[in-house]
This record gives structure tokens, sequence and C-alpha cells, in this order.
């Protein structure tokens, strides 16, 4: 790989700012599955590309997110060690997610059609009909 292509602080500039946009919506679909502890959760970011999370944003992330009431935590002592703080998604965080995922489903649909006319494969009805998909039918 180029050198350039390593070390571009634009590069790296878009990657973190795609982890922190990306952060809580993944936290909360991760949560939605299962309840766990940070340390659990942030190994398992790495599944979505978010794997050089710096350990202090993450925990700063998920005690705001506790704060905003979309997560709620306790605190584990069942198994030997210390005791751990487990999190589990609350209603407001299901509606966050569900908002993300509607929202994610209409980019979607935008990205197939901008691709589908990149392509050459798609008409100017894509955006017609885009149009007024968005607009709820209306002209």
């Amino acid at each position: 790989m180029p050198k350039e292509k390593e070390d571009n602080p634009l590069q790296n500039a878009a990657n973190d700012a795609w982890s922190k946009n990306w952060l809580v919506p993944v936290l909360l679909l991760m949560l939605r599955q299962w309840n766990s502890y940070g340390y659990q959760l942030m190994e398992k970011m790495a599944a979505f590309g978010l794997a050089s999370m710096n350990p202090g944003t993450f925990y700063r992330t998920l005690r705001q997110m506790e704060k905003d009431g979309m997560v709620s935590s306790c605190w584990d002592t069942s198994e030997g060690g210390p005791a751990r703080r487990i999190y589990s998604i609350t209603e407001a965080g299901e509606a966050y997610l569900k908002y993300w995922a509607d929202s994610l489903n209409q980019y979607q649909k935008m990205m197939e059609s901008f691709f589908q006319l990149y392509n050459g494969t798609g008409s100017a009805h894509v955006q017609q009909d885009n149009r007024q998909e968005r607009d709820g039918g209306k002209e």
C-alpha cells in the first residue's frame, strides 16, 4: 500500500467521523440483541469496522447515552472479580434505533438510484419515483 494512503490525515479524519456517527446506533443495535458490559461491547465493535475506537470516547458515549435515556445500566457482581456495569437498551433507545433504521432504509434507496443512474442501468424515472416517494406521492 502506498505510504500516502497509510498516513493520509484526511482519510483518518473521515474514518474517525464515520466511527463517531455510527457509534450510537451500532451500540443500540448490539444491545438490542444482548445486554453486555462495556469492554465486551467495544470488542464486538470490530464487526462493524469500528475497531480503532478510543476507549475514552467509547465510555463517554455510553454514559451520555445513559443520561439521554437510550440505555440503562446496573452493576453485575455475580461473577468473581470486580463488579462490571451491564448495559441494556431502553424504550427510548429502541425508538432512536428505529428512527436510524428507517432513515438508513431511505438512504439505501437513494444510493441504489444513484448507482443505477451512475452505471447507466437506471432512467430518469428513478428520480421521479424517488421524488414522489419522498414527497408522499405529491407532485
